[in-house]
């Protein structure tokens, strides 16, 4: 998947657990894991601004875009 999620490096800056920051936002462990990892299809922009509220960040220091290996067939780009 193109969109990268570093919500890890974030804990990791903040020293804060996962668990501890699913609290926060009112999420379930299980849950931030799968978003967390990468395994998400989306995610509420709710969900987003406690996120980022929760960790003091901006969205792009959690989401950031990646481009995909030609070699797997993927559009990069603007070359749809």
């Amino acid at each position: 998947m193109p969109i990268a999620v570093d919500i890890d490096v974030m804990l990791a800056k903040r020293k804060m657990s996962v668990g501890a920051l699913a609290e926060l936002v009112g999420i379930t462990p299980a849950n931030l894991s799968v978003l967390k990892n990468g395994r998400a299809k989306a995610v509420r922009f709710t969900t987003l601004a406690a996120l980022c509220e929760a960790l003091e960040c901006q969205p792009g220091d959690l989401l950031r875009w990646e481009a995909e290996d030609p070699a797997d067939g993927a559009v990069q780009g603007g070359d749809r």
